[in-house]
Order: structure tokens, then C-alpha cells, then sequence
């Protein structure tokens, strides 16, 4: 047991190194993929035709292609096609993020459908225009019922990470795996993985409750966590 616990203790800064990794692969994605869901929920609503049908095209690509194979695509197939020279990370965060993006549309769309058509209408009687009426009226509302909907992306996204080990992101599962080849202990090195993302996971959770807590629409849905 004392051999363990040195094991751990002497490895878990080399570990823990890799969670800044995962943490700026995780806040950099859901970051994009908030841009660019928030754009496309948009579109979907209110752009005029054909553009919802091409968002939807968008929408069901990225939803049904695993994290890995993406991955692969983008870093064996389309940046090198075009000759870009990304770091693996950013390669991982452009691709999570456009997966993101389009479950993340999927959630504004639907808060933004939720407010009715009846905010729209008022807004352009009092002579605003559509686009006016969506930043001022309809997205300040939306934004705030997607919150509890939302906030399940960022547990998505930190499990999802651990995929990105395959392209040679050093994350958490990459160092750990690595201090695995070295130590020849997986049982204690990849428990300890696992306790940093369960803490992760914990923490971040709170923090995006508390914010639910603190914008929640008075009146509107269930009042309690």
C-alpha cells in the first residue's frame, strides 16, 4: 500500500500537468462550438431558405461521426490536404469544438422556439428589425433557459477528451498512459486518472449550477436544483 501511494504521489504532478491540457481542450471547444452553435440555431430559426436545410446537413454530419474517426479525418486527412500545420491540440479543438457546435445549435434552437413567435411580432411592431430583435429580445431569454441543457456539454466534452490521446494530445489519459509504459502499474496510475476527471467533472458542474442559479428566468420552469 505504501509502495502505491509513492507511486502516485511521485507521478501525479507529471499527471496533473496533462488536466491544464484537458481543461484548455474543453473551455476552447465549448467555447467554439458556443460561437458557432448560437450562429447556427440562429439560422436554423429565422435564415431564410435553403440555409436551415444546409445547417441541418451540418447538424447531422458532426452528430454522426464519432470523436475518434473525426479526429483521424482531421488530423491523416483534411488539415494536411491543406497544408496546415496545427498542433494536435488544436486540431482536437477545432474538431470538438464543431462537433459541439452542432449539438449546442440543437439546444438554442430550441429555446429560441420555446419563446414563441409572439416576442418576435412585438419587437417589429415597435420597429425593430429582425436582427435587433434577436440580439436584444430573443437571445437574452434563450440564452438563459439553455443554460441547464448547455451545461451537460462540458462533462460531454471533458470524457470526450480522453480520445485525443490518439493523435498525441498530452492530456491526462496521454500522461498517464505514458507513466503506465514507464512504471508498469496501470491499476493505481489509471485510478488516479480517473479520480482527476471525477474532480474535474465535479467542480466544473458546480460552477455551472451556480451560475444556472444566479440567471435563471424568475417564474420560468422548475424554481428548484
Amino acid at each position: 500500500m505504501t509502495d502505491t501511494l509513492q507511486l502516485i504521489a511521485s507521478n501525479l504532478p507529471f499527471i496533473l500537468k496533462g488536466s491544464l491540457v484537458t481543461l484548455r481542450l474543453v473551455f476552447s471547444a465549448l467555447g467554439l462550438g458556443f460561437i458557432l452553435g448560437l450562429f447556427l440555431a440562429v439560422g436554423q430559426v429565422y435564415a431564410p431558405k435553403p440555409f436551415p436545410r444546409i445547417i441541418s446537413l451540418y447538424v447531422w454530419f458532426f452528430r454522426g461521426i464519432p470523436n475518434l474517426v473525426l479526429l483521424f479525418l482531421f488530423y491523416f486527412g483534411l488539415f494536411p490536404l491543406l497544408g496546415l500545420d496545427f498542433t494536435p491540440l488544436m486540431i482536437a479543438i477545432i474538431a470538438f469544438g464543431l462537433r459541439s457546435s452542432a449539438y449546442q445549435s440543437q439546444i438554442f434552437r430550441g429555446c429560441i422556439r420555446s419563446l414563441g413567435s409572439g416576442q418576435m411580432m412585438a419587437a417589429r411592431s415597435l420597429g425593430m428589425t429582425n436582427i435587433q430583435a434577436i440580439k436584444s429580445i430573443i437571445l437574452p431569454q434563450a440564452l438563459r433557459i439553455a443554460i441547464p441543457g448547455w451545461s451537460n456539454e462540458y462533462p460531454i466534452l471533458l470524457t470526450d477528451s480522453a480520445v485525443s490521446y490518439a493523435i498525441g494530445v498530452m492530456e491526462i489519459l496521454t500522461r498517464g498512459s505514458l507513466t503506465v509504459s514507464r512504471t508498469y502499474q496501470p491499476m493505481p496510475i489509471y485510478l488516479t486518472c480517473a479520480v482527476i476527471f471525477i474532480l474535474l467533472n465535479y467542480g466544473g458542474m458546480k460552477i455551472l449550477h451556480h451560475v444556472e442559479n444566479r440567471v435563471r428566468i424568475p417564474g420560468f420552469g422548475n424554481t428548484e436544483m
